[in-house]
Formats: C-alpha cells, structure tokens, sequence
C-alpha cells in the first residue's frame, strides 16, 4: 500500500462509517446518533463509531499481495504484530486488509466477516477467489464457513486509559460476538472486568465456534501496561478463540517477549513494510509518473523501501520537467520529507535520545563506545539499543558489540543539522571520532575524520603508522563531502600529509584528486633527508599501485607492485631505525603483504585461480607477520573462496569464519571482504549438502558478485542450488549469465568449463541430452590433449575402449578421447552418456581420476569422477571393484566433510552405499548417515515416506535400534549403546522383524531400505 499522508490520518467521513456500523446488527444497549454510538449503562460515555472501523484508504491505493497473504497466514495464530517506525503504512496496510476481508464477506452485508483478502491471491482454481491459507474467508457469493473468524476494529488514541480502552474493545467485542439468533450477548463488561467477569468471558469466547479476530490499530500509545491486562488474559485462556492483529510503533506494553517465546506471535516489520522494486514501480505507476527502471532502483535504494517517503516522491515527481534527474537528487533534504521527519519521527524522541542521534550523524554507523566518546556519555550504548529495538527507527547489525545506522533520509536530515553547529563544535565532533575509530582499528576512519577535522598532524602521523590498512581494496561508498585539503604550505611542511589525503580520496574512489595530491606530496618530498626520503618513496610507490588498481590495468599493477617490493627496508638488528618507526622487518612484511594482495586480486580478477591462490597465502602469511588486520581480512576472505572452490572445505570454513570475527568486519565495513567470507560458507555448506544454509549464506555474498569470476563462482553455486530445488530454467539463466561475464578473461578457461559441465549436467536432468551433449561437443574436443595410451585411460576406459571406438555413440575422431579433455567437461559427459543409457561411451570418456595428475584436480570433480567410475564398475558386473573404488571415494571425501557427490548423484549409487554397507567399510557412519540422505526429497523425509508403506509404523525407539541393526553389534552391544536392557532390545527387535515381515537381521536390513526407513 502506499504510505500514509504527514500525520497518518486523514479527515474520516463519519457519516459514512456510521452507515456501515448499523449495517451490522447493534446491541440493543447501543443506540445510534447519527454521529457516533452512545452506550447506554452505567459507563455512559460516548463512543466514535470512526474508532470502531478503518479509515478511508488513501489513493491511489496500491495493493501488496504479499503481505496480505502474510496477515491472513498470520490469523492462524494468537497474535500477528505489525510493528516499525512512523511513515511506514502500518494504518495503511492494517485498513486496506480489513476493508478487502469485509468485501469478500460482502454478500452478509457487514464489514469484518472474515479477514481474508481477495487480492492476496487472486482468483484460485482450488477454491474461492480470496479464500485465505488459513480458512479464513470466502469471496463475494460464498458461503461463510462455521471455523473463519469474525473481525473488529479498533483504533487507539493518545490518551487512552485502561477505562476509555475498555469502553471501545467492549463495543468491538459485542460487535464481533453478535449472536445469529435471539441468544444473549456475551457478558462483555463496560469497564476493565473483575477477575470474576474475565474468567467468565474468557469461558464464552473459548466455547464459541467461530474465532473472533480484533484488529487494533496505534496499540503503542496506550502508556500503562495494566490497561492491557484484561486483554492478555483472554489471550491466555480462549482456547485461542481470541486473536488480535496489532498495529504499533515501539515501546509497546504487550508481552511480546513471552508470546514470541511461546510461539505465538507472527511479526510483520520494516524489512517486510519496505517496498520491493516491482511495488515502487507499481506505486510511481498508480501516481501517473513515468521514470526509468535505473530511477526506480536508485528511488528504492535513496528510500529503503520507505513507504512515506516513497509517497513523498510521486507526489513531487508529477511535476517534475526531468522525474529522472529529480529522483537520481531525491533525499532526506526534500522539504515534505523533512518536515516529516522532523514532525513524526524526531519529535517523538526525548532530548537526549535526540542528541546521540545527532552527534552520532557524524559516523556513518555507530557502536556504543564510539556514541559514548562523540556524545561524552557513559549511557549512550542504551539509548541506541533502545532506538533500535523491535520496529524501532535504527538498524542493527549482528556484531558483539552491535553496531547501529540510520535510515539514509534520516541520515541527511541529521547531517542538515549537524551543519548548523558551531564550526568548533562540529571540529571536536570529528576529532573525536578520529580518536576512537584510531585506538579501535579502523585507522580509515580515523584519516578521514582527523582530515575532516582539520588536525593535519594526526593525519599525515596515521598514515606513515598505518598506510597498509588504508589501502582501499573494495569500493566503498564515498562520504558526502570529501575533507577540506590542507593549506599548501602544511603539504611543503610535511609531505606526508599530502600522501594521506591522497590515501583518503583514493578510498572514496575520486582516482583525480588522489593522483592530485600524490604530485603535490611527491613535489614537495625532494628535500627531505636520505632515511626519510627512503620511506616516503615506498608509501608513495605504495599509493601508485592503489591509482594502478583503480585504472584496471593489469600490466600497470604487476608493475606497480614490483616497484613497491624494490623499496623492502634491508635487514636492521635496530626495530627503530631512523626512518623506520616500526623496524625493518615489519616494514617488510607490509611490503610483501600489500604487493601480494595487490597481485592476487589482480590475478584474482583475469581468472588465474591457482596464481591468485598463492598470492593470497603468501601475502596472508605477510599480513599476520606485520600485524595488520584489514589486509588480512581481504587476504583471508578470498583465499577462503579459492580453497572452496578447491574443495578444500575445511581450511575454507577456518578462513572464512576468522575472517568475518575480524573488528573490521563489523559495523557495516568492508562489506566485500565479508562477502567473500559468505561465499566460501556457502560453497562448503554446498558441497555438505546442507541447502537451506547455503541459500542464507549465498544470499549474503551479493557484494562480492560484481567481479564476474567471483560471479561465476556465485553462479555455479545458486545453479546447483537451483538444481537440487528443481528450478532448472532459472540455473540456465545463471550459469549463461555467468559465462557472458568471463568472455574477456582468457585465464579463466578452468572456471568457464566448469560452468559448462554443470549447464550440460542441468540440461541432461531435465532430460535433453542431445542438448547437452552437443554444448560439450566442441569444448571437450577444443581441450582434449594428445591421446594417451590405453594403459593411461582410467580403468573403466580402458575396459571399454574398444568397444566405445568402434560403436556409434563414440566419438568419430577416435585419435583424441574425450577422457582427454579438461576434467570438469569430461566428468560431464561421462554423466550424460551414462544417463543417456551407454555406460560404454561413459567409461570411454570418463578421466582416470586416480593418475598423479588428477590430484591437483578440485576434489568435487574428482569425487563426482570417483562415484561414476563405481557406478559403472557395478553396472558391468564388477562388484568387488566397485566397493573398492567407492572406498577410495569415501577417503577423500571424508576428511573434507563432502556429501553432495553421494547424496545428489545417480539414483543406483543409494543401491551401491547399501551394499558397500554390507560388505564391510571403515566409514560405517558416514555411509549410514549417506544412505538416509541420498536422493531424500527435502518435503518428506525417509522414514517418513516408509512409515506409509507399512500396515503398523515403527516407533521413534524401533527406528533406532533398526538403524543399529546395520552393524555388526550384538544385541547386548546395542543395549549396552542405549542404556536399555538386553531383554528390552530383543523385543523391540521382535517387533521389528514382524513390522517389516521379516524373519532375520538382514532381510529386516533390506527391507527397510527398501522402505527408505535407513
């Protein structure tokens, strides 16, 4: 929906809500005013009826389907909270739900027959238009239902108490509760009920057969949290019968803490309340306004998905001569914004919470102690934790300590105001934050808050001290307004400085004004004496492969980086030689360790893996040598990424979880480094076959995708993904895309072919094979080597190859087979071959991946080799070297964690674990743990799916014995496992073997895994 207008209300036409409140049926103690509903009795007090129903919807109203489905899906529990900050179409959202529930009831007559909307899933074809998941509603002409709920409303105003609340949920109450006969009300009491009256009101709605469903709308601002009362107890004690839709900013007083605990509570929040793309473009649409897709994105980006804001937007953009250029400039400045700002959201906040905002705008994110040291406060840490909690104004990261940011409109109307503070207040301000972020590792920070603050001597001292962590290695957003420079004579003074100025634009990525300074800083160097001249050369030659990296050259930065290793220090047995604060040797290692980064990234980024995986170890090594966290986080993060991509699970996992407890990590920084990290996590959460923590990983490493070989790595993973899921159209795209991307890295050849053979093994699942082998046709022949002699072909090519090159599904060129080619495209077509029904032609072109060359293959194309070369060892009748190979296949499986080239392989290598299993392994565990995983379809599990086969299911306890009776324990072994006594296991056994028809331990064994039950 859109946002609300300033206020979050608009003029209500009471007439009209009058109309619709004596369409229901009013108790007969309620007589109607034309205006309002006076309740008769001893309360006395009259009641709005516009409290009583939503408002009229602001227009153009856009639909959100989504979240509509989210409400009626949420209606099947107690509670469903719709909670965040003003301005984000809570009213909005809440009104148009009810008013779209009332319509689908509309054939009653009556507003909130059912809360269920017709547009949060258009017309079905397996029930009513706007029937909801939970049964809740019918669309206009269906019967009502005896279970969906009937619906009230209640909108809660500043000032309310626990009587005058009360007062209005007894009216929605009674209205909610109308019998359908001549049967008395329920005993809803006018004021806050007695314990007695409550019990008994909670009896009459638990024995009603309908729930009843109450909507309350600003819940927030009802301050004592004993009005509340009466209210937590029906939740307590209806039977659920009672449910309640909030509507509410933060500081709550509902329990919420123990309804989320208790799994009660379905939360709707900003991130959920933010628009998507689709629904800015739908809502500048509503408004008539035509902007580009790029305006539309930058529009979501400016706003967050701010529904007030967004509405602001199309509003002004209605008389824009250029809605493009407007939206590219739209921000937190814009007068209809601010004004809102100012008037719902900061003037709702205590002075003092309104002061850590404002001095904290000086940082672009915040922890407790740096708002401590900006605001000279011990408390400052709670004020934040208090502005971000749930539905709260500020966002929160997952760090210890948590770090904390604004929305960015918020973030320019607090820097609008930060402009107008005294210059000295504004300067200390700085200098603070340049102290905090200096002592707390994040020496960037530190530069560009000294610069800003004008203190050129702590700058031009943070530099020379910490110039390897102020090299920018991922783009960063460039602050708003770069730091005023110095005075030229400050530069002649001190060159350094003009160095650090030049390091500060060059993280901002102005690559002009840097290379500017540098000429500057370099000119003004050429007096400065022999061991102070020495150092100044490497930090300049060090900020001249930085303007090298920036440019893109890869020839520029391979030369720039040889520059920079010239100037390593000689040998000092002093660790403080002049010119050297830190000693030759760290400066050494500083040296080595940019240098190297420099080059892996640049290696990195032609595609050239292995060269890339060396630099990084070696200058990660360097990084950790010389101290110097943020270059190891860069180092550690991709270096991560390649042993993934490797196979080498777990020395990726050690990289990548170091990485991300990295301080430099935290507080939104260096969010491409961190990326990284998430990548590698889901490639070995990939390869463990653990899906649902690979998506949440993978969906985290969307910075580190905008190189298109990290892409490509990106991409092989989601197509899998995709491929397990069943999506095999959308793997396509991904992997197509990714391969577009790497046309013009030659030295990517490794990672192009491996995105080929996983597009071949796609196309062959859905069952194309001619497609998928003609897309290998050409690579394999383009990469096959000289033919080898038979004796050098793997076991099952050797065996076949005859056969393969004289029948008609070998290659016509038999002078290069196609086990020649490069591993993942020959591993690739070995699997459509055999699942195209030729094991001959399969075997012919699968590689020997037990040579000595196959070792410096990446271990999941090895493994995938292993595990076809089993399966057609089996299918030719060779059993025995089927176990033999599956063994070596579980070796280098095992200590890397790999599952996936067994449980998401050929249906028939379930068959060849089971047997493996029998026959005798050292990996008995593993394989177990295999068999159950292998080819299990993540929406039934397999003891489940045998459980159906079966006249009587096993028990929990049989299942765990039958999974015991794989091995070779006895019986009193397997008590002994348990802690249950012999006599206990036999019968459970007995019961087994009766259960599955079974008269012994192995036929018991088959049959359940026949069944799937193991």
């Amino acid at each position: 929906m859109n946002g609300p207008a300033p206020g979050n209300r608009r003029p209500r036409d009471l007439g009209e809500w009058t109309r619709r409140w004596r369409a229901g049926r009013m108790p007969e103690h309620v007589r109607d005013t034309g205006v309002v509903a006076v309740a008769d009795g001893s309360a006395g007090a009259p009641l709005l009826a516009s409290r009583l129903c939503p408002a009229p919807p602001l227009e153009p109203l856009v639909l959100r389907p989504r979240l509509l489905r989210a409400l009626d899906e949420g209606t099947a529990g107690p509670v469903t909270l719709v909670r965040a900050p003003a301005g984000w179409g809570k009213t909005t959202l809440l009104a148009s739900w009810f008013r779209a529930a009332g319509e689908a009831g509309a054939h009653r007559g009556r507003v909130g027959e059912g809360p269920v909307t017709a547009a949060a899933e258009g017309a079905r074809d397996d029930g009513p238009a706007g029937a909801a998941p939970g049964d809740f509603g019918a669309a206009a002409g269906a019967p009502a239902r005896p279970g969906r709920p009937r619906a009230a409303w209640v909108s809660v105003e500043a000032g309310d108490d626990g009587n005058r609340l009360w007062a209005y949920l007894a009216a929605a109450l009674r209205a909610a509760t109308a019998p359908a006969d001549d049967a008395p009300y329920p005993p809803v009491p006018d004021r806050p009920p007695r314990p007695d009256q409550l019990e008994v009101l909670a009896a009459a709605l638990a024995a009603r057969e309908r729930p009843v469903l109450l909507v309350l709308d600003d819940l927030h601002r009802i301050t004592d949290p004993a009005a509340l009362t009466g209210l937590e107890f029906l939740l307590r004690h209806a039977e659920q019968r009672l449910r309640l839709v909030v509507g509410a900013r933060a500081g709550m007083p509902l329990a919420v803490h123990r309804l989320r605990l208790a799994g009660e509570l379905t939360e709707i929040g900003p991130d959920e309340l933010a628009f998507t793309g689709d629904e800015v473009a739908d809502l500048l649409t509503a408004h008539a306004v035509a902007l580009p897709a790029a305006g539309v994105r930058r529009l979501r980006e400016r706003t967050g998905g701010w529904p007030a804001a967004l509405r602001f937007a199309a509003l002004a953009l209605r008389d824009q001569p250029d809605p493009a250029r407007w939206a590219e400039q739209f921000g937190g400045d814009q007068p209809d914004v601010a004004g809102y700002l100012r008037e719902e959201v900061l003037a709702g906040l205590d002075p003092d919470a309104r002061d850590v905002l404002r001095r904290s705008a000086v940082a672009d994110a915040v922890c407790a102690g740096l708002a401590d040291a900006l605001t000279g406060r011990t408390d400052a840490g709670q004020t934040l934790a208090g502005l971000a909690g749930d539905g709260g104004l500020l966002r929160r990261d997952d760090s210890r300590p948590p770090w904390y940011r604004c929305p960015e409109l918020l973030t320019d109307l607090l820097h609008a105001e930060l402009g107008r503070l005294p210059a000295d207040e504004l300067r200390d301000l700085h200098l603070r934050a340049a102290d905090w972020y200096a002592d707390n590792g994040r020496p960037a920070d530190g530069l560009r808050h000294a610069l800003a603050g004008g203190d050129h001597g702590r700058a031009a001292a943070l530099f020379v001290s910490r110039w390897p962590e102020l090299i920018p290695y991922d783009r960063e957003t460039p602050a708003d307004r770069p730091p005023a420079p110095p005075p030229p004579e400050a530069v002649r003074r001190d060159p350094e400085l003009g160095l650090a100025c030049a390091a500060e634009r060059a993280r901002a990525g102005d690559a002009t004004a840097a290379a500017g300074h540098l000429r500057d800083a370099v000119e003004a160097a050429r007096t400065l004496p022999a061991p102070r001249r020495d150092r100044f050369r490497r930090l300049a030659t060090a900020l001249e492969l930085t303007l090298a990296r920036l440019s893109g050259d890869p020839g520029a930065v391979r030369a720039a980086a040889a520059r920079l290793l010239a100037t390593r220090p000689a040998p000092s047995p002093s660790p403080g030689a002049p010119g050297e604060p830190r000693g030759a040797a760290a400066e050494d290692a500083d040296v080595r360790a940019v240098a190297g980064t420099a080059l892996g990234l640049t290696d990195l980024a032609d595609g050239d893996l292995p060269g890339a995986a060396l630099a990084f170890t070696r200058a990660l090594s360097a990084a950790r040598e010389a101290g110097r966290p943020r270059t190891e986080l860069v180092c550690a993060s991709r270096a991560a990424v390649l042993h993934a991509v490797r196979g080498e699970l777990r020395a990726a996992e050690t990289l990548a979880r170091d990485a991300l407890a990295m301080p430099p990590c935290h507080g939104w920084s260096c969010r491409e480094d961190c990326a990284h990290a998430y990548l590698a996590l889901a490639l070995v959460a990939l390869h463990r076959d653990q899906p649902e923590e690979a998506e949440a990983n993978l969906a985290l490493a969307g910075p580190a995708t905008g190189e298109p070989v990290v892409g490509a790595v990106a991409a092989l993973c989601r197509a899998y993904l995709l491929r397990d899921a069943g999506d095999l159209p959308e793997g396509y795209r991904a992997l197509a895309e990714a391969r577009e991307r790497l046309t013009d890295r030659p030295r990517a050849g490794e990672l192009a072919h491996w995105l080929l053979a996983v597009e071949a093994d796609l196309r062959a699942a859905r069952g194309d094979l001619t497609a998928a082998r003609d897309l290998l046709a050409d690579p394999v022949r383009d990469t096959a080597t000289p033919p080898p002699s038979v004796a050098a072909l793997s076991p099952a090519a050797a065996l076949s190859s005859a056969a393969a090159l004289s029948s008609a599904a070998a290659p016509s060129s038999a002078a290069v087979p196609p086990s020649a080619a490069a591993p993942p495209l020959a591993v690739a077509l070995a699997r459509v071959e055999l699942r195209a029904g030729d094991p001959r032609a399969a075997g012919y072109a699968l590689p020997d991946w037990e040579s000595p060359e196959a070792a410096g293959w990446p271990l999941p194309v090895r493994l995938d080799a292993a595990v076809l070369d089993a399966v057609l060892a089996r299918r030719a009748g060779d059993d025995r070297r089927a176990g033999r190979l599956l063994e070596r296949a579980l070796d280098l499986a095992g200590p890397e964690g790999f599952r996936r080239p067994f449980t998401r392989a050929e249906p028939e290598v379930r068959d060849l674990l089971a047997a493996h299993l029998d026959a005798g392994t050292a990996h008995w565990p593993t394989v177990s743990d295999l068999i159950r995983g292998a080819d299990a379809p993540p929406e039934r599990a397999p003891a489940e799916r045998g459980a159906a086969a079966l006249d009587e299911p096993l028990t929990e306890r049989e299942l765990t014995i039958l999974r015991y009776l794989q091995s070779i324990l006895s019986n009193v072994e397997i008590a002994a496992e348990l802690s249950l006594s012999v006599n206990t296991v036999k019968t459970h056994v007995r019961n087994i073997y009766r259960k599955l028809d079974a008269t012994r331990r192995r036929e018991a064994v088959r049959r359940a895994r026949d069944l799937h039950l193991i």
